[in-house]
Parts: structure tokens; sequence; C-alpha cells
């Protein structure tokens, strides 16, 4: 291998020498920052445009997975251009330019919008029944380039830098890449998110990235005089076997799918928390970092052990998922990913390269985490009707450890490969013979927003259930029993008996629409008007399968409204139809997922113009994990609403325990009897937690 500065003299040739000693110390350096910040921004710009859009598309944990996927992919395109950049021998020039224009790009997008990546109002799509690719165009553009130009850094600066100090191990330059990325993920809920609005944050990215760009601009201006022999140090390097190849591929793919897999496991089936999403993400690059940075942070038989002890600890918490607190769960999950990619990416390093095959190294690295994300995002849903992905990266894990725990099978690349590229289909079609179907429920279905299922109760009642939220209870035979959260005594129960208007025009809007039970409540004359984003829930609700009756036994005249219900709620004001509304159900949040821009001051704005001069937001805040009475408190605030709270235990039956605020600018309504007798007035209470808005919000500020 050809390496160190290669100086031309007069005869034509090159000859090696060495840099003195001081500009080694400032070549390393200029690199070490340089890798570490790209790596920083990288990760960091990934929650920041994943928070910024999710209000586009409801709210939904998917919508992170699917930016995880499309990072993933552009992840892959940055290593494709670092591997084809090499061979060239005009590299610098053509690098520079890249910056160049991405940097030109930045300044361009800041001009017409609030911060270089964030996209104005104008991108939000109407239509979100193409989630998928509307969320890919979005983030093409708004942080594509830039983006790519952070995942080629790593590759391409560590592929230069190990020509001029071959004796230092590029794997520690990966290992430091990964320590950028872990800081730059966690920095962001930690330090950016709570102290810095969306606009301040997109202001604040880019100027790093001018950072980075002038410390990649140095380090290419002091390779000016350098010509580094790629060519013939790939010459002098094996190439790696087809079945190695392959290997790389595997590894990275499983580690990639079950970092998705045990990411939806978590925030559908355990807690529905979006700040969690970023905590695997961390461990999936700790691990990164420990088996990259020295070989004796990984012993096979170490991690065998944990794994296995992993897997039993996850098999008791299946069985006492009911009783055991959701951090005892999550701590058991996140145990389980830790020793299954602890596993992947220490077996990566002991069959890495050498040197000069680095850039395909990591090209194949990169393609297996995007082929991961593919199968999650587009192939899973189509073969699985649950996450069942989660037990297909689980069991590949284990075939891993059993590969390489055979002493016959450790040297033989071929033999491994084939047996685990036999075992993934074989997986698969286990788990759908033996898993997909049944599982307990009547009806099960999977769509970008999650899993929906009807199951029958032990009492004989039929319920929605998504993820672990209870969506609707009814009995069969009763169609009018209102249940669970909305029955007749909880706070929206009490307001849509005594309001005045009932049965004689009342109109009704409810964000969120569930089996329908609040159509229990309706009377000849009324009106009401659902909006829901779940095509599923739609059909459900309206009688598809025979499991739901609420709408259809409805004495009211109903409407469903599809997609974001904020979204509909603005068009319908441009369009010049305000509805009215003498009640506004806001039905969003009783699941830990909250749609953060279903409580802004910008959505609140859009409700009270569409409420009448009487008229009531009943909001259903009953959460395990967020307490949002300060949200709306601040918002009764900020608009001069009257605001108070209406508690409801479980004393009858399918009646679950309820937190309704209700809030209107006509203290007269809420004080309609029975359901002043009950309510509770916030006379007295303060919060110093910031008015949320569009471009500020903070769950770790309203946990419980």
């Amino acid at each position: 291998m050809v390496a160190g500065i290669l100086q031309k003299e007069e005869r034509g040739g090159y000859v090696m020498i060495s840099p003195p000693v001081f500009k080694r110390g400032l070549i390393v350096i200029l690199f070490a920052v340089n890798i570490s910040l790209s790596a920083f921004l990288l990760f960091q710009i990934q929650p920041m445009i994943g928070k910024f859009i999710l209000p586009w598309f409801g709210g939904t944990p998917a919508v992170w997975s699917t930016a995880m996927l499309f990072f993933q992919a552009l992840l892959t395109g940055g290593y494709a251009y670092a591997y084809w950049l090499v061979k060239r021998t005009r590299q610098r020039w053509i690098h520079s330019v890249l910056l160049a224009v991405t940097l030109a790009l930045l300044a361009a997008l800041g001009a017409v919008w609030r911060s270089p990546i964030t996209p104005s109002a104008d991108w939000r799509p109407n239509d979100v029944r193409f989630p998928v690719g509307s969320i890919f165009v979005i983030l093409s553009v708004s942080v594509g380039l830039p983006y790519f130009v952070l995942a080629s850094n790593g590759p391409l600066m560590q592929a230069w830098f190990s020509r001029l100090q071959p004796g230092f191990s590029y794997a520690r330059l990966y290992a430091l890449s990964n320590a950028g990325s872990l800081c730059g993920l966690l920095a962001y809920p930690i330090l950016v998110e709570p102290n810095l609005s969306l606009q301040q944050q997109g202001w604040s990215w880019a100027v790093g990235f001018m950072a980075f760009a002038l410390v990649s601009f140095a380090i290419m201006n002091r390779l000016k005089a350098v010509r580094l022999s790629f060519h013939a140090a790939l010459e002098t390097t094996e190439k790696p076997s087809a079945s190695l190849n392959l290997l790389w591929l595997t590894l990275s793919g499983i580690a990639s799918l079950f970092l998705i897999a045990v990411t939806n496991q978590i925030s559908q089936e355990v807690a529905v928390i979006p700040f969690l999403w970023a905590l695997p993400l961390a461990i999936y690059l700790l691990t990164f970092i420990l088996a990259f940075s020295d070989s004796r942070w990984y012993d096979r038989r170490l991690f065998a052990l944990a794994f296995s002890l992993a897997s039993l600890a996850l098999l008791w918490v299946f069985m006492r998922a009911g009783d055991l607190n959701v951090v005892v769960q999550i701590s058991v999950y996140c145990l389980l990913l830790f020793s299954a990619c602890m596993i992947c990416h220490g077996e990566l390093y002991q069959l890495r390269p050498p040197a000069g095959r680095l850039t395909s190294f990591y090209l194949m690295v990169s393609l297996g985490g995007a082929a991961g994300g593919v199968f999650v995002n587009f192939l899973a849903p189509l073969i699985f009707n649950g996450y069942w992905e989660f037990y297909l990266g689980w069991l590949m894990s284990a075939v891993i450890l059993i590969v390489r725990l055979l002493p016959a099978w450790k040297d033989s690349h071929t033999l491994q490969t084939r047996t685990m590229l036999f075992s993934f289909p074989l997986s698969v079609t286990l788990l759908w013979a033996g898993l997909n179907p049944g599982g307990g429920y009547l009806m099960a279905e999977r769509n970008f927003y999650g899993v929906i299922r009807v199951q029958e109760r032990e009492d004989g009642a039929l319920a929605m259930i998504h993820g672990v939220t209870i969506h609707g209870i009814q009995y069969p035979g009763q169609p009018h029993l209102a249940t669970t959260y909305y029955a007749e005594d909880s706070g929206v129960g009490l307001l849509l008996r005594s309001h005045p208007k009932r049965g004689e025009g009342l109109r009704v809007g409810v964000l969120g629409l569930g089996a329908g039970t609040l159509a229990v409540y309706a009377e000849p004359g009324d009106s009401y008007r659902y909006y829901e984003i779940n095509e599923i829930v739609i059909r459900l609700a309206e009688g598809e399968g025979g499991y739901f009756t609420f709408l259809n036994d409805s004495a009211a005249a109903s409407e469903i409204i599809p997609g974001d219900a904020r979204i509909s709620l603005e068009n319908e004001l441009r369009s010049g139809g305000a509805q009215n509304f003498d009640v506004l159900v806001l039905d969003t949040f009783s699941s830990d997922s909250i749609p953060v821009h279903l409580v802004t001051r910008e959505a609140f704005s859009i409700y009270l113009q569409h409420l009448s001069a009487k008229g009531v937001i009943a909001a259903h805040i009953s959460n395990r994990h967020l307490d949002l009475q300060p949200v709306f408190w601040k918002q009764a605030q900020e608009f001069g609403l009257n605001i108070i709270r209406v508690d409801n235990g479980a004393a009858n039956i399918g009646e679950f325990p309820s937190v309704w605020v209700l809030l209107s600018k006509d203290p007269a309504v809420l004080a309609l009897p029975p359901l002043g007798e009950r309510a509770q007035t916030y006379d007295g209470y303060s919060t110093n937690i910031p008015l949320w808005t569009d471009d500020y919000s903070n769950l770790f500020q309203i946990l419980k």
C-alpha cells in the first residue's frame, strides 16, 4: 500500500516523504474536528427535521421510521459517492464544487424559508394518503443535499487520512465519527430542543454546517500539493470475495432491521412517546463506537450470554407486560437491542478489510442498513399484519450467534453467508405461518399509522385497539351505551347531555373518530362532523366487519372528513367554511404519542374561528405519561378562555377513568347543571412552562 505524501521529482517520478511533526499534528486535529463535526451535524438534523414534519403527517411514529429509511438511503448514496470519488484524479476539486453548491443552496433556501432547512407551510401536503412519498420529497428538498455531503464525509476523510497516516487505525476514526453522531443525537433533546425554537435550530445548524465546510476547505487546501496514489493502494490489497461482501451486508442489515423493529415495538406496543425514538438509535450508535474503537470491547461468548439473558428477560416481560412498569419493559428491549447490535457490529469489526478497501466496506455496510430499513418500511407491512419484523430480527440475531460460535465455520465466509441467507426466508416463512394470523384478535390490519386490531373481551364487548390504546368499546345489542372515556358522567358526556341545543341543531366537531362512541349522544336535528387520518379506523367505524355500529345507529347527520384534522380545518377556513361548532371535541391525546400540532397557539386560533360565540372546546387529556393541563391552561390564558376540569372514575360497565378539560369564552356554558356541579376550577393554578407554538414545544416539560 502506498501511503504518506508523494512529491514529484524533476525526473517525473514520485518519492514518499513524511510531513513534519507539527504538520502531522495539525492534520490529525483538522481531520478529527472535521469528522466529529460532520457526524454531530448528521445526527442533529434527523430529530430536528423529524420533529418539524411530524405534525404534517398526524404525529404518527411511522414518520420517524420513514425518515430513518430516507436518511439511511442517503447515507448509502454518500458512501457510494465517496467510493467513486477516491478513484478520481481530481477528487479535491470535485468535492470542493459540491460543498460550494451546497452552501449556495442553503443560502438560497434561507432567503425564502424561515431557516435554510425548515420548509415553508406551502410544502405541507394536503393529501396524506401516500405519506412515505410526501416525506421523501420534503426531506429531499429541505435537507437532502447537505445530508448527502455529510454522509460522504466520514469514509472520504478516513480514506484520505489513511494514506497520509498509515500508522493510525481508520477504525478509530470511524469510532470518533460514531461518537460525534451519538453526541449530536443526545444533545438535541437535552440541550437544543428545550432552549431553541425550530427556526433558531435551523439557523444554528446551518451555521454549524458552514463551520464544517470551512474545515473541509482547509483540509483540501493543505492537500493541494499532495498526490495520493489510491489506485496503487487498491491494487496491492486483495479484493473482498462476493461472500464476504454479502456477509458485511447481512450483518449490517440485521442490525438496522432490529433497530427499526425495536423502535416500532417500543413506540407502538409499550409506550408511544416520541422522544423515546432516539433512545434505540443512540444504543445502535453506541455499539458502533464500542465495536470499532477497540476489539477488546467485543467478546463473542460474553455477548452470547448477554443476548441469551436479555431474551429470557423479554420472555418474562411478555408474560407480565400488564403488570410491569413501562421503564422496566423499555429497559429490557434496549438491553436486547444492545446485545444484538453489539454482536452484529462486533462481527463486522472482526471481518473488516485493510484500509485500501474501507470505502467498499462502508458502502456494503450502508447498503445493508438501507436494506433493513426497506424491509421494515415496505415489505413487512405487506407480509405481516403486526410488528412481527421484531421477532424476525430477534431470530436472525440468534442465527448469527449460532453460525459464528461453530468452530468449523468461523473462517468460512461463503458457508456463513449461505447459512444466514438461507435462514432469512425460512425465518420469514415461519413467522408468517406461525405468528401472523390470529393472535386472539378478530381483525388486525397495519398501515402507515400503525396496527389496528379488533378484540373480543371477556365480557363480550368488542374493542378497537391501536398499539396499547383502546379507541372504543361496543357491547353487542347495546348500540346506545356510552363506554370507555365517553361515559355519561365523563366531562364530554355531561357537556353533551346538558347542552341546551341538544336535539335542536347542536353542531359537534370531533377530532379523532375511534369507534365513533360519541355518536350515542346525538339527537335528531344534530350534526356531528368527524376528522380522522387513519382510513382503517374510518372503515371500521362505518361498519366494516359488523364490529361497531355507533355511527350507523346515530340519529344525527354524520360526516367524516379524512386526513389530518388541523389541515382539514385550515382548508375549510380558506374556502369560507367556518363550521360554527357548539362543541369541538379534541380526542387525540389519550395515547402516549400526542400530536403536538393540535395543541399549539396556532391550532387554537383555528379552533376558535370554527366555534360559535358560546362554543366549547372539550379536550380529553387522560394520559399515562404526560400531564397536558399546563399546556391547555397556557392556551386558555393566551386566548382569554375560561377553563375547568372534570375527572371521572370507572363506576359503570365498560367505563374507563377519564380526565377532560373544557374551555370557552362564555363562563355560563361551563356552569350548566350538572356540569358545573362536577367541575374543578383552576383558581390559583400557574405553570412556568412556555406557551406551546408551532415553533416551540417540549414533551420533557410535561412528563408525569
